[in-house]
């Protein structure tokens, strides 16, 4: 009696334990929230860091192809993902022609999001013109000239927001077309090569991937 006695506790005390070890075994971590940091962005034509921001900014040129463009790569995430970027155009300062009542010029340059193949994500344009020294956004360091300012400065911001359909883990900022419209006429460039925009602010938005499942 006293052996059937505890074998029967013992089959209680492993039915009890049994469900409680096969739902730990079963718990899954929540969720990750999103998360938005700066982009790895690769800048083929880098134009350097403004003096009041502190910003990177980057010249995007016009190319048809991934690798020339401005790479971003995508930190390992699941589902979408959603790039944002400042858009500017880009003004080549000169006192002189401010002087001379000529610095006038307005600009239109578009840009598109290419996928390493296929067909391009999204286009993004910016409209900005020049008038006089308050237009401008910033200006870049490491110039040159006597005041130690670069001649090209970003005039103009537009905000641009992109989704990223799942899978996609880099894409490429590319040049398309610059149009000027100045005092002595109009001009339309769409060389390879040819710096067109400026961006600035590059940020993604995305939901971390899952760490790998550990076999118990």
């Amino acid at each position: 009696m006293r052996f059937r006695s505890l074998a029967l506790v013992l089959l209680v005390i492993v039915v009890a334990l049994t469900p409680l070890d096969a739902q730990s075994r079963r718990r899954t971590s929540s969720p990750a929230a999103p998360k938005s940091e700066p982009a790895k962005v690769t800048c083929p034509s880098e134009l350097g860091d403004g003096v009041k921001s502190g910003r990177r900014f980057c010249d995007i040129l016009v190319t048809g192809t991934f690798a020339e463009g401005a790479v971003i790569a995508l930190p390992p995430h699941r589902g979408t993902a959603t790039l944002t970027f400042d858009l500017h155009n880009r003004h080549t300062y000169s006192e002189q022609q401010i002087k001379a009542g000529k610095a006038f010029a307005e600009y239109t340059a578009t840009i598109r999001v290419l996928p390493p193949e296929g067909e391009p994500l999204a286009r993004a344009a910016v409209i900005s013109a020049f008038r006089s020294p308050a237009d401008l956004v910033d200006r870049i360091g490491s110039g040159a000239g006597p005041t130690g300012l670069k001649a090209v400065a970003p005039v103009g911001t537009e905000p641009v927001t992109v989704t990223l359909p799942a899978g996609v883990t880099e894409v490429s900022l590319v040049g398309e077309r610059l149009v000027v419209q100045a005092l002595d006429g109009r001009s339309v460039f769409t060389a390879k090569g040819r710096p067109v925009a400026i961006v600035s602010n590059v940020m993604v938005t995305y939901t971390p991937a899952p760490p790998p499942s550990r076999r118990r």
